[in-house]
Formats: C-alpha cells, sequence, structure tokens
C-alpha cells in the first residue's frame, strides 16, 4: 500500500466501528487520512480519536448525510446485516441501505465521491470446492438470502458508481473482536467443536481481519478496477480451521461432525423461536447466528475464493497465515476476557 495515495484524502465510512472497521480506521488514520463515519444514534464510538469525525444518522432513509457524501474523496461502505430472520431483513438492511446510497450517488452526479468501495462477501458469488478456487469472471450463484442482498447491492451501487466502484469479496473473516465465531473458540476451550456433514470434507478459504483491512486500502488505490476476491492463499477443510483454533488455545480438538438433516432442524428450531419473539416483542428478536440462511450456506459443497486478481493486480500480500492469526484471535479474546 502507497501510503500517500491516503494522505490529506477526506476518507467517509460505514461500518467503522464494527469488527472490521475497528481494523481499518486505525491504518487510514496512519496513512494520513481525515476519516468520518457513519454511525447509528446507538453505536459506541467513546474509543475512537479525536480526529475522527463521527456522523449520526440511519443509513436506510436518510439523505442527511449526502453533504459528507459530496464532500468526500472515498467513500468506504463496510455496514451489512450478517444474521437476519428472512429475506426481508437482508433486503430492507442490505439492498435498502445499497438503494439510499445509489439514491444519492446518482443525486451527486460527478461531484461524489471519485472512489466507492463495497465490501461484499464470497456468498454473493457462490460455493465453490474446488482449488483454485471461484474466480471474478464466473457468473455469481448466491444460495442464501444473505448471498443475494450482497449480490443486489453489488449491482445497484454499480448502476450508480460505475467505474469509480471497487468491490471486496472477503471469504471467513476472523479475529480478535469477532463475536460471531466466539462461540466456536468458547466451544474449543473446553475440547470440544462442532463441524457440519458427515463423510465430507467442506473446504474453505479463511482470512484475518488484518488481511482484509489492508485489502480494503488497497481498494482505495486508483489502480484497483472492478471486483477482487480475497483469501489468504490457503484452502483449509472447517476441521482444519478448528483444530488451528484449538492448538491456539493449547487444547486438544474432538470434533463432533453433525449431520447435514440434524443441523438443518437446529436452524429451523432456532429461526422459528426467533421469528416468534420478534412478533411478540415490538422492539424486534435478535436473529440467532445459526438460522436457515446460515444453513443454506453450510449444506454447500465449500467455500473457496481465488484471490490470484488482487495479489497480481494490486500486490496484495497477506500477512496472517491460519497458525499466526489464530494466536492473534486467540490473544484478543483472552484480553477481553471473553475467553
Amino acid at each position: 500500500m502507497n501510503s500517500s495515495v491516503l494522505q490529506n484524502k477526506r476518507v467517509l465510512l460505514t461500518g467503522g466501528t464494527g469488527f472490521v472497521g475497528s481494523r481499518v480506521v486505525p491504518m487510514l488514520l496512519d496513512a494520513g487520512a481525515r476519516v468520518t463515519l457513519l454511525c447509528r444514534s446507538s453505536s459506541r464510538t467513546s474509543h475512537l480519536p479525536d480526529s475522527v469525525r463521527i456522523v449520526r444518522t440511519d443509513l436506510r432513509n436518510s439523505t442527511g448525510f449526502q453533504d459528507e457524501l459530496a464532500q468526500c474523496d472515498i467513500f468506504i461502505h463496510m455496514a451489512a446485516l450478517l444474521f437476519g430472520l428472512g429475506w426481508q431483513d437482508y433486503l430492507k438492511d442490505n439492498c435498502g441501505v445499497a438503494q439510499n446510497l445509489a439514491g444519492m450517488l446518482h443525486n451527486l452526479g460527478d461531484k461524489g465521491p471519485e472512489r466507492v468501495v463495497l465490501v461484499s462477501s464470497l456468498a454473493a458469488a457462490g460455493p465453490c470446492d474446488r482449488d483454485p478456487g471461484r474466480t471474478e469472471e464466473e457468473p455469481c450463484t448466491p444460495v442464501s438470502a444473505y448471498g443475494w442482498s450482497k449480490y443486489l447491492s453489488e449491482n445497484i451501487l454499480r448502476g450508480a458508481a460505475g467505474d469509480r466502484l471497487v468491490i471486496l469479496r472477503p471469504p471467513i473473516i476472523y479475529g480478535s473482536g469477532d463475536l460471531g465465531l466466539l462461540p466456536v473458540f468458547k466451544g474449543l476451550a473446553r475440547g470440544v467443536g462442532v463441524v457440519p456433514g458427515l463423510g465430507r470434507s467442506f473446504p474453505v478459504s479463511v482470512i484475518h481481519v488484518d488481511d482484509v483491512a489492508r485489502a480494503i486500502l488497497l481498494a482505495c488505490e486508483p489502480r484497483a478496477q472492478g471486483i477482487y476476491h480475497l483469501s489468504d492463499g490457503h484452502t483449509v477443510t472447517m476441521a482444519d480451521f478448528y483444530r488451528q483454533a484449538a492448538r491456539a488455545l493449547g487444547r486438544e480438538a474432538h470434533l463432533i461432525p453433525l449431520p447435514l438433516w440434524f443441523m438443518g432442524l437446529a436452524a429451523l428450531a432456532s429461526s422459528g423461536a426467533a421469528t416468534l419473539i420478534s412478533r411478540l416483542v415490538s422492539s424486534g428478536g435478535r436473529a440467532p447466528n445459526w438460522n436457515l440462511d446460515k444453513f443454506r450456506e453450510a449444506r454447500q459443497c465449500g467455500w473457496i475464493g481465488c484471490n490470484y486478481r488482487i495479489v497480481s493486480e494490486l500486490g496484495f500480500a497477506p500477512a496472517m497465515d491460519l497458525a499466526s492469526g489464530m494466536e492473534e484471535a486467540v490473544a484478543g479474546y483472552k484480553k477481553r476476557r471473553l475467553l
């Protein structure tokens, strides 16, 4: 990354207080960027440096930040709903925000940002179980509501931003601070892990959160164009992923392969219970991490993405292999007393 590219650049972000955003913001500041975060009214921002400007807004239905969008040089969109109760949740949150942003970009025309970076997902591209993995040129075949919402968001923003848009599609992201995978680490700390399916390897691509942040900064460079798939360059099975986490925890992993039919029933039960609660409680219910939509992804042959394009075109060089990444993740969880 050529840090001079971001020197004094006005960078506007969504998702800046989240798991990935918490790594991106310090890197942007170190590169000399002037950072503004678009945050919900409930977002905690007291830990951020005074140099970071905060704008409280509703990304779905507010045009109150169009001035910020007009004045920024680079816009990075990371905010997304990862766990929803159904299609309507993903469409309302992910596609709704994209539609609102696209409308403002259309209104601004040439006065908008010179670069728009969208952090999408490999779920938008679709499953793959063969190396070197799914490439950017292959037709997209999303299988989940989340994947479809990310794919549709890509197209919505492409229609508004055109060639200014750069799309990143990361696979499984891990690292300290990720609460989504925390239950897996807690289980492995007790010596037990559950892997999807009997008699199958389920190969996946993974990437450490710090490397995702580095890729986002690379996507801000003028030479970046189009879509880039991310990974650390190595394919692992979910069993390998869990075993490496157990090693970092200093435990021996006892992995339990669950039949897909059982995992499907568990997803149906958790999704049904959460939907019922959301109807009974006026404020709505929280979607469980394991739900029918995540089961649609887990039942696939695998999720491998090819990172050749970003490596060859932008010089992306993942700094974290799985072993060192797991050490960082476990150390971070322990520091926060989550393990």
